[in-house]
């Protein structure tokens, strides 16, 4: 798939109607990932490419009634799902292009992506973005349910080292953005990386 963000749109927009069914037992991995993040009571989180909005509530749990929880996604039809899921009541709903964010300079504590790194057009640029409306030692955590030869498996490809996930690729993408990486895990049921914003 492109990652041009009108292919993007298209992709998921079609697919949205069904995507929780698709996947309907990734909820504990989410929690699991939100968890390893460890986002501090009355903290400011987004979820950057939130889609069906799967980690809205353990986002929610985590920062408690007190704390700011906002879901951003390109994709009109994947808010759509996430407000038929109630996930709206979880999380501010932005529609709107992670690329430029309509957020100030260190707002948030923390940047949640799942699955966001492989959808990113410009993942410098992007990444980026991110950096800037994270505080200076604000977290970024870029997630995904399976690892990376498991989700290749699953789309009949054989995993490579030229992948941006592979971490000889993302270690120095992500330190040229903004972020030094802190944890790196590939394993079969989980993808995650956490970074930490640099300044």
């Amino acid at each position: 798939m492109s990652d041009d963000p009108t292919h993007v749109q298209e992709f998921f927009g079609s697919r949205a109607a069904d995507w929780d069914a698709r996947f309907p037992d990734d909820g504990p991995a989410y929690a699991a990932a939100v968890a390893d993040l460890g986002l501090p009571l009355g903290g400011t989180v987004l979820d950057a490419g939130c889609g069906t909005g799967r980690a809205l509530p353990a986002l929610r749990e985590a920062v408690g009634p007190g704390g700011t929880v906002i879901g951003a996604d390109l994709t009109p039809e994947m808010l759509d799902e996430a407000v038929r899921a109630g996930r709206d009541t979880s999380a501010t709903l932005l529609l709107t292009d992670v690329a430029r964010l309509p957020l100030c300079d260190g707002a948030l504590d923390s940047v949640f992506g799942a699955g966001l790194i492989s959808h990113l057009a410009d993942p410098a640029e992007n990444l980026r973005e991110l950096a800037r409306v994270v505080r200076p030692g604000g977290q970024l955590a870029l997630f995904h349910p399976i690892g990376r030869a498991a989700l290749a498996a699953r789309h009949g490809r054989q995993i490579t080292e030229d992948d941006l996930r592979a971490e000889p690729r993302l270690r120095p993408l992500l330190a040229a953005s903004g972020w030094r990486m802190v944890r790196y895990v590939d394993e079969d049921d989980r993808f995650l990386v956490l970074a930490v914003r640099e300044g």
